[in-house]
């Protein structure tokens, strides 16, 4: 991604400071476990419209730990991958699990900072940007950039924030709404300053830069108990990224509750308690390189 660690974001992922990296990194696995589902969802979606090839080569644009990197050369058995992102340390990482899954010699990694002119990339036939371009300083230059490198005819996958992580019973707190939705009311302001460009409206976006868009689809997770055994760190990891960042933003009483199940041991805990739920969104948008006509490789446009 392009320049930002954001409390509210875990795929924020580019240019978090030294030492917020190995808690960005773990975040960024425990997502890739967590939501699962929803990952072998989209790029199953991903290949039934394109088909597989020899030769497919794959841009992840802000790729992090590799989630999506990994998870596109699984589905693609015979693509090589281009993995792009500014924290060394992230790629690294990236590296190990490639290394780990036998795909070490289908990964490239390629550091750099994509807020500004970007490095000489050869021309690829899928590029992913999944939780990336409302990070860009300017998502329209990043979009072009993505254009440059795409072939004709070659899709665009853009992935972003339908809603935001939720893991706690309503009840939870006092008052109504009930605690977790208070801290993400909390924080929507400072979210709205500091990332002018979450909510955008990217089909627009796309056909702006020259791209048509073939699909859109509207991916509602909702996961209930037998969970991801890896549920209860994800929950934790992302509630602790929030809370470092609601000093003045929440009452007393918000922030014992918070900070008990955050650190608790006990039955009051994130890592014990028995009733977390997981409730997200995404959407996707799908956007070809305007050229040579094709036909997507199989399913009918979809709008969701």
């Amino acid at each position: 991604m392009a320049g930002h660690h954001h409390p509210h974001d875990h795929h924020g992922h580019q240019s978090a400071a030294e030492p917020d990296e190995a808690a960005m990194a773990e975040l960024l696995d425990l997502d890739g476990e967590v939501l699962h589902s929803y990952l072998t969802e989209v790029t199953t979606w991903a290949h039934d419209l394109i088909g597989d090839g020899p030769s497919r080569r794959i841009l992840d644009i802000g790729s992090g730990t590799g989630t999506g990197t990994l998870a596109l050369l699984e589905r693609f058995a015979h693509a090589h991958a281009i993995a792009v992102d500014l924290s060394p340390r992230l790629l690294s990482r990236l590296k190990d699990k490639a290394r780990s899954l036998g795909m070490a010699g289908r990964t490239h990694v390629v550091q750099a900072d994509l807020n500004t002119p970007w490095p000489f990339i050869e021309t690829v036939d899928l590029a992913w940007a999944s939780m990336s371009l409302h990070h860009m300083a300017d998502p329209d230059r990043a979009l072009s950039e993505i254009l440059a490198v795409l072939r004709p005819g070659g899709l665009l996958f853009v992935a972003e924030l339908g809603s935001f992580p939720r893991f706690l019973a309503d009840d939870i707190g006092i008052g109504k709404p009930g605690l977790e939705e208070r801290l993400h009311a909390a924080i929507a302001e400072r979210r709205a300053a500091e990332l002018p460009h979450l909510g955008t409206d990217w089909g627009l976006c796309l056909s702006k830069a020259g791209f048509t868009i073939e699909a859109e689809r509207y991916f509602s997770i909702d996961l209930a108990p037998p969970l991801p055994a890896s549920t209860p760190r994800y929950a934790q990891a992302f509630l602790a990224r929030l809370r470092s960042h609601f000093d003045g933003l929440l009452t007393a009483d918000d922030v014992a509750t918070l900070d008990t199940i955050i650190e608790s041991d006990g039955p009051d805990g994130v890592l014990q308690r028995n009733d977390l739920t997981v409730r997200a969104a995404r959407r996707v948008w799908v956007a070809r390189r305007r050229g040579r006509c094709q036909k997507l490789a199989s399913g009918p446009r979809s709008r969701a």
